[in-house]
């Protein structure tokens, strides 16, 4: 059971009032998501243009993403034994104020003209780290705050925060804030981060799971993969994920290559080639926003079976046609179906997974979904050196296409029920 206030609503009872509304403490929980993914935002944009400030050497700024992004292949199970066991609030606090502080510390520096491109790397690995603490401990409450009937929604309101305040507002709000200066740019992230956190602060109740005294950290994280393991439906639709973000990956590495430029497929200049990665972020507020209803209407099985054709949209689009209008609206059609994917599919595991393992299975869904990245950039590049970038389309649409082979298989009944967590997840 969690030591967190639970829902007086029970999960098998009709929908009333009640269940419809997801609460107060869901609410300012979505609000310190939608500050801290703007800060993201901001800082994902404003990293890589800082180090232009520093080096001109493409491997040296490319080495900031890089420090940002390599705790989810290092840190994601540890931040995932942790979650399960500390209070996930105040996880998500500690964060939250070791970014800030990074940031601020960050800001100081440039102001005193001793930063170097040494110095954003150490702040990017930092910050990296205390990301994989929070976004573990942010999905792993969430069961805890709202009734299991309403994941869906409460998962789908979420993802459109997610994607609005790190695709639409975050990347302009950082590059204006360059444009004004170095400080301002990690200034406003760090304050962002601090907002949050007084936001967190007003979600009320304990959210620390009751379990058995806690074995060794190995132990701890192999039991959460185990459970993985042996839970046939979830490894499915993990392995599905690996594949997925694999292809995806591959695909857009080398989509610039295709898109922009006189002498590429779809002749788009700088400006028009961002104008077209929107559509994507469209369509994943849109299916963000809608998941809930498709669930509803399709069923869980059958939702999860269109999408798969979706992804295949996503990346074999842009090999079949040279026309920017047809490309966008496969990537839009892409998007949508991403965004569904990840409302059922996270909304699936809250429900399926132990609350006392929560967080370690979640760790083990995002090392899997983030180890898969780089393989894929990596792959996609060397098949455009090898076959020329439009194959990189073809071959990666057939990769997502033979996801339907395991879809077929997974057991529906499995899919649909609303429990397989012995202590409920509410």
């Amino acid at each position: 059971m969690f030591s967190s206030p639970q829902s007086d609503e029970s999960d098998d009872g009709p929908d009333t009032a009640t269940t419809a509304s997801l609460g107060g403490r869901f609410w300012r929980l979505w609000g310190a998501s939608a500050l801290s993914n703007l800060a993201d935002g901001v800082l994902k944009v404003a990293l890589p243009l800082a180090a232009l400030r520093f080096t001109d050497s493409p491997t040296l700024i490319a080495g900031v993403t890089f420090a940002l992004t390599v705790p989810w292949l290092l840190c994601a199970l540890p931040a995932g034994a942790l979650a399960d066991r500390v209070d996930r609030r105040a996880a998500m606090l500690g964060a939250n104020i070791a970014r800030g502080l990074a940031l601020t510390v960050l800001a100081l520096v440039l102001a005193s003209g001793a930063a170097s491109i040494w110095t954003l790397y150490a702040v990017a690995l930092c910050v990296g780290v205390a990301e994989t603490v929070y976004d573990t401990a942010a999905q792993s409450i969430l069961p805890q705050v709202v009734p299991r009937r309403r994941l869906s929604a409460a998962n789908g309101r979420l993802h459109a925060a997610e994607l609005t305040a790190q695709q639409f507002v975050g990347p302009p709000l950082g590059g204006l804030l360059v444009a004004l200066g170095l400080v301002a740019a990690f200034a406003a992230p760090a304050g962002l981060w601090l907002a949050a956190l007084g936001v967190l602060v007003t979600v009320g109740g304990r959210y620390r799971v009751a379990r058995a005294a806690p074995a060794p950290l190995r132990t701890d994280i192999a039991e959460g993969l185990r459970f993985l393991w042996d839970h046939r439906l979830l490894r499915t639709l993990a392995v599905m994920v690996g594949v997925s973000n694999f292809a995806t990956n591959a695909a857009f590495a080398v989509l610039v290559l295709y898109a922009v430029g006189p002498d590429s497929a779809l002749g788009l200049t700088e400006p028009g080639y961002g104008l077209l990665m929107t559509a994507t972020a469209v369509g994943s507020l849109l299916g963000a926003l809608g998941a809930d209803r498709v669930e509803r209407l399709l069923g869980r099985a059958r939702a999860l079976w269109l999408t798969v054709p979706t992804f295949a949209l996503l990346v074999g689009v842009p090999g079949l046609s040279t026309n920017p209008y047809t490309v966008a609206a496969g990537l839009l059609v892409g998007g949508v179906g991403i965004a569904v994917w990840n409302v059922i599919t996270v909304s699936l595991r809250q429900r399926a997974v132990p609350a006392a393992l929560l967080g370690r299975v979640n760790s083990a869904y995002r090392l899997l979904a983030w180890g898969t990245m780089p393989l894929g950039a990596a792959a996609g590049g060397l098949l455009a050196q090898l076959l020329g970038v439009r194959a990189v389309f073809a071959v990666m649409a057939l990769l997502v296409l033979t996801l339907l082979v395991p879809m077929a298989r997974l057991d529906r009944a499995s899919l649909e029920e609303d429990g397989g967590a012995g202590d409920g997840c509410r």
